[in-house]
């Protein structure tokens, strides 16, 4: 039976709840198929996101009105044509052709982490601005030779794009057109980095068209810095709230790699995946969600879900491993999950001493407007 939910996922959405939207999921799983107004599904329990994640009758592609002209990345791409352009992009990304690309990274990014440690003022520190972004910013223009100094052009237009729910399509339009102008340099005068083997890769499946190249580039840039952003802050966030954790985490700097997976299920960066589409009817949790309706997974709802995680409100580095959907799962499971993880391990490690004599100066911090991609637009701190 479909029921209504009504005001639930509607205050879900509502930027006033974005600082704690957990006691809402609660809610919200009492059904764990509900439909909205609209005629949206939304699924909030971890065992229906999980088959869902599956479930080859679930499309994540876009209408032709959504994006207009531009090209879909593979995140937005049903197989064969997903798992062609994810294969041409994994070739210099990881194994098993790069396999070194994401450790070889750590020095560097070691050192990018203390750098920013080291340039913090001596009172008070925005651990999102002077930290949590600049770190994988600057990793993810190392990475596909974007120029640092053009940050701030291509920050607007991303920040203008993940206001909503539904992406700025003016706005991606805009990054398309930076990143072309990238793009047809790298084809005419490659070098070392991820981007130029992309255009120049003649692999098994031949190479990507200029057009599979750019949407790819805007995938790359975004996802490689946005929710590792969110991912950095949460857990710098959860530390400075519970300290016990942080005092833990400096005796033992080994713990830093479950407490990241903790964070993650926690408080995800990626809350939900939108615009999720039934290619037909699928029966789930007493639920016909017909073919043709739009779904949307709420990923941190299932991550909160009593029936797969025991007393899972509670931080607990230390509980008994499972899998989380932080980063979603099947065909479409996260690209730069294994960059995403190694960034906030050094990240942590690096800048756990400076939480240890941290105060927050704003709880809750305030948040950014997204109800996707969660995390706090500031977080600033005094430095006692």
């Amino acid at each position: 039976m479909t029921t209504s939910l009504g005001s639930v996922f509607s205050a879900i959405l509502a930027p006033v709840n974005r600082h704690d939207p957990y006691p809402l999921y609660t809610s919200l799983r009492r059904t764990p198929v509900g439909v909205e107004t609209d005629g949206t599904y939304v699924v909030s329990t971890f065992r229906e996101i999980s088959a869902l994640l599956h479930d080859p009758r679930v499309t994540s592609t876009r209408s032709p009105d959504e994006l207009m002209d531009l090209t879909p990345s593979f995140l937005h791409r049903d197989p064969p044509d997903h798992d062609r352009l994810r294969r041409l992009a994994t070739r210099p990304f990881g194994p098993p052709h790069t396999p070194n690309r994401i450790a070889d990274l750590q020095p560097s990014l070691e050192e990018i982490a203390a750098g920013l440690v080291g340039d913090f003022p001596p009172s008070t520190v925005d651990l999102v601005d002077q930290f949590a972004y600049p770190l994988p910013v600057q990793v993810i223009c190392r990475l596909l030779a974007v120029p640092l100094e053009d940050e701030p052009r291509f920050r607007a237009w991303i920040d203008a794009a993940l206001a909503r729910v539904t992406p700025d399509v003016a706005a991606l339009g805009d990054l398309a057109d930076y990143l072309g102008d990238l793009v047809d340099r790298r084809i005419a005068a490659p070098g070392d980095d991820m981007l130029s083997a992309l255009a120049t890769d003649d692999g098994p499946d031949g190479r990507m068209t200029r057009d599979e190249l750019v949407s790819t580039a805007v995938l790359l840039l975004i996802a490689g810095h946005e929710t590792t952003v969110n991912l950095i802050a949460n857990s710098c966030l959860v530390l400075l709230r519970q300290p016990l954790w942080l005092e833990r985490l400096l005796a033992d700097p080994d713990l830093v790699m479950p407490l990241v997976e903790e964070v993650l299920r926690f408080d995800p960066p990626v809350q939900m995946l939108p615009h999720r589409a039934a290619l037909a009817d699928i029966e789930i949790a007493g639920t016909t969600i017909p073919a043709g309706a739009t779904m949307t997974l709420v990923l941190a709802s299932g991550n909160r879900d009593p029936e797969q995680f025991t007393d899972p409100d509670r931080f607990n580095p230390e509980r008994r491993p499972a899998q989380h959907l932080a980063f979603g799962d099947g065909i479409h499971y996260c690209f730069g999950a294994p960059l995403a993880r190694l960034e906030a391990q050094v990240a942590l490690r690096a800048v756990a001493p400076v939480l240890a004599r941290a105060r927050l100066l704003e709880d809750p911090p305030e948040y950014r407007i997204s109800a996707v991609l969660r995390g706090p637009r500031h977080l600033r701190v005094a430095l006692d």
